[in-house]
């Protein structure tokens, strides 16, 4: 007489990770709002008046008022510096990846003699902080005509943003077969035509991960834009310091200007979200 057979321990397994389930649901749920409560706060600021904001703490808003973004896009220097950002940012975004993905595609399939010694240097480039630059590119900026514009801001930050999309875009093309490209030269595919018509393609990944670091940085980033700029191309985050006055500090456009600077970040992780996880996953990003 055979015994009954011995019962599969995945069930059990599967119970034990289904009553942890909920426990991991509600930490995760808590990590996040963690994470959103500044952000919620500032935008219940944004919708207060100033009396209400410094009368004492009260979570929801007594009177909910939308003049601090009206105060932002009635002042010129209040939109008009928005819009800087928006164009300096997107055309250094640009302007990296147009530099970078040759550069990443030589360094991926070519060897020359000290390659990875540019590679390296290249990196060094990143690694270095922005104030180093200030007074080069001010002076050079000043002799040029290039100061107080958004070409001049877009390039001053390709110093280093060049370096970080030529490290990303190398490990995403050097995990593409080299086969690919001779099978191409094969078939009649000039570089060109292969670059632009199979190659491009098969990175988009790649290049929707590197716009967005490219894109970040030149958004966040303010000492140089700062310092290069004066008018014409003086970039959100200087303007914001215009709220600190005699009178005190203007909480609510503060907040209101905070909440608009996230809208065009939040924008691009929308787009290129999926492409950022890939990026993680492939171990490069």
């Amino acid at each position: 007489m055979t015994g009954a057979p011995a019962s599969s321990p995945e069930p059990a397994v599967a119970r034990r990770a289904g009553r942890q389930l909920p426990w991991a649901r509600t930490v995760f749920w808590l990590y996040a709002a963690t994470l959103m409560l500044p952000l919620l706060w500032m935008f219940g600021m944004s919708i207060r008046p100033n009396e209400d904001i410094l009368g004492g703490f009260s979570i929801v808003p007594q009177r909910a008022t939308l003049d601090n973004y009206a105060t932002f896009f009635s002042d010129s220097s209040w939109y008009s510096s928005y819009l800087n950002s928006i164009v300096y940012t997107s055309l250094n975004a640009v302007m990296s990846l147009v530099v970078a993905i040759p550069a990443a595609y030589a360094f991926s399939r070519f060897r020359f003699a000290g390659d990875r010694h540019l590679f390296f240097w290249l990196l060094t480039n990143r690694m270095a902080p922005p104030a180093v630059f200030l007074l080069p590119f001010f002076q050079i900026y000043q002799s040029v005509g290039l100061f107080d514009t958004h070409l001049g801001v877009a390039i001053a930050h390709m110093l280093f943003n060049v370096p970080l999309a030529v490290w990303i875009l190398e490990g995403f093309m050097s995990g593409i077969p080299r086969e690919i490209d001779e099978t191409a030269a094969i078939d009649g595919y000039s570089l060109p035509r292969f670059f632009v018509r199979i190659f491009l393609p098969m990175i988009r990944s790649a290049i929707g991960v590197t716009a967005f670091f490219c894109f970040m940085f030149s958004w966040v980033e303010l000492l140089i834009a700062r310092t290069i700029t004066s008018v014409n191309a003086k970039p959100i985050a200087a303007t914001m310091t215009r709220t600190v006055s005699a009178a005190g500090v203007d909480w609510g456009l503060l907040a209101a200007a905070g909440v608009l600077t996230i809208i065009p970040g939040a924008v691009v992780i929308w787009f290129v979200r999926n492409y950022v996880a890939k990026g993680f996953a492939l171990g490069r990003v």
